[in-house]
């Protein structure tokens, strides 16, 4: 009863403004050599961080419908914690001019004349591929002339006006309508959406929106798999079992990222949709990012390709550092410990007709990466241990005295008759 999506249950308060205190933790690829980069050298990169933020979800909009489903629409926002980074929001990092680099990809097969007109709008503006940007202005976006001007010479390239920042869209927006079930009727809160799908990639499989919004699962969980649409990387993810464990005294299952995540369909078929691929570990993501020639992978390449690795110098991939965990209460299905970790890469190559990009080899180059990660504590914890732990314990423990206590009158109940 708890469980489900209901006014009156235990959990809808929690559902409703997630109690549990989120941080967002961003790390960025400082680039220590970009004039080498640009005369065909390898990256040598070092990274900086973490920035993080304090992000709060409130569901806003929530509107019950007869059919035992929920819609609401989810706002995240998000609050600088100078106390838990490393340095404060104004600090400088050398970083790939990403609107430029990632433009002059984009118009690789465009006629000559072009990429000339671009060339010549890059020097008047002075453009180079590589920046030295705020980390505010590159989390939250800066104003760029070139936005403008890559707007009037190929209309349509990039769909957006303004500013320009990767984080730009997470902070006090929402991530769509979302539907799912209240478990009222059938216990099994799965998402659902009115599109049944996206359609970002090449296969209705790939496109398929399945499992969870990834807050909560059907109780009674198997140690298998459990699956959740993520938005930023606008498909679903399935993760597998890993191990059971406890968290504060809590029992849990972790689930983990199965090295085919990422996999390319060659190496792994099921995700041929997500191509066209690059190596394995890395996901071609430019279909929902804009059309920018934008990958996602675990940090560091972990779990990839060793040539992604092999192609740049800093990177030091590993498990306890960079790998993903879902940590969740199998009798309710509520997470109870996470730490989502995802990498940004641009992939970036020499284009003729385009000056600015040198002789830059073709490398898959890591922005930055982030950790979105969370934890039951404080009097939900206790709540939770409480309801759920220790009262079931006590409960058993009565019933078998209650048994031991019972023997011995039976005995005596068949002696006197």
């Amino acid at each position: 009863q708890n469980v489900r999506i209901n006014p009156s249950s235990i959990s809808f308060q929690m559902w409703k403004d997630i109690p549990v205190p989120f941080y967002l933790s961003v790390h960025f690829f400082e680039v220590l050599n970009p004039k080498e980069i640009l005369q065909g050298a390898k990256p040598v990169l070092s990274q900086r961080g973490p920035y993080v933020y304090r992000e709060y979800r409130t569901k806003t909009n929530i509107t019950f419908h007869d059919n035992d489903t929920v819609s609401y629409l989810e706002y995240r926002r998000l609050f600088f914690q100078p106390h838990l980074s490393s340095g404060p929001e104004d600090e400088y990092v050398v970083v790939p001019n990403i609107l430029m680099l990632g433009a002059a990809v984009m118009m690789e097969k465009l006629p000559n004349f072009v990429k000339n007109l671009m060339s010549t709008a890059l020097t008047f503006l002075k453009q180079e591929a590589f920046m030295n940007r705020t980390v505010k202005e590159i989390m939250w976006g800066y104003d760029d002339p070139l936005v403008k001007a890559i707007n009037m010479i190929v209309p349509g390239l990039i769909p957006f006006q303004g500013k320009f920042g990767l984080f730009i869209d997470f902070n006090d927006t929402n991530t769509g309508l979302f539907t799912v079930n209240t478990g009222m009727k059938n216990i099994s809160p799965l998402l659902s959406t009115p599109v049944p799908q996206v359609n970002y990639w090449r296969s209705s499989q790939c496109n398929m929106i399945n499992g969870t919004a990834g807050e909560m699962w059907p109780p009674f969980m198997s140690p298998t798999s459990l699956e959740f649409y993520s938005p930023d990387a606008c498909r679903s993810l399935t993760l597998v079992y890993e191990q059971s464990g406890r968290f504060q005294g809590v029992p849990t299952y972790r689930f983990v990222a199965p090295k085919t995540l990422f996999a390319n369909g060659t190496d792994y078929p099921p995700n041929e949709g997500f191509c066209p691929c690059l190596q394995s570990g890395i996901q071609n993501v430019s279909t929902c990012r804009l059309n920018a020639p934008m990958f996602i992978s675990h940090p560091h390449f972990y779990n990839a390709d060793p040539s992604l690795v092999d192609a740049v110098e800093g990177l030091h991939p590993s498990k306890e550092q960079h790998g993903l965990f879902l940590d969740v209460h199998p009798m309710t299905g509520i997470p109870m410990n996470c730490s989502i970790k995802l990498q940004l890469n641009l992939y970036i190559k020499h284009v003729d007709g385009i000056k600015q990009t040198g002789d830059i080899k073709p490398v898959v180059l890591p922005l930055l990466w982030f950790a979105e990660s969370g934890s039951i504590e404080g009097s939900v914890l206790k709540q939770f241990y409480t309801n759920l732990v220790l009262l079931p314990s006590v409960l058993d423990y009565v019933q078998y005295i209650l048994l031991g206590l019972s023997v011995p009158l039976i005995v005596s109940a068949a002696v006197l008759m």
